[in-house]
C-alpha cells in the first residue's frame, strides 16, 4: 500500500515543476524560485512516505 505522504509529495513535486517552468517562461524569478522550493518540499515528503512504507513492510 502506498503511503499518503508519497502521493502528496509526488503531487507537490509536479506542481513545483510546473510553477518553476511557468516562472521561467514568463521571466518571473520569484515564481520560479517558489516552484523550485515546492518541488524540493515534494521530493522530501515523497522520500518520507517511501521510508515509512519500507519501515512498515520491514515490521510485518
Amino acid at each position: 500500500m502506498v503511503n499518503k505522504n508519497t502521493v502528496k509529495g509526488a503531487a507537490k513535486e509536479v506542481a513545483g515543476k510546473t510553477k518553476a517552468a511557468a516562472g521561467k517562461a514568463t521571466g518571473e524569478k520569484a515564481v520560479q524560485a517558489r516552484g523550485k522550493a515546492l518541488e524540493a518540499e515534494g521530493k522530501a515528503q515523497k522520500t518520507i512516505g517511501k521510508a515509512t512504507t519500507r519501515a512498515r513492510s520491514a515490521l510485518k
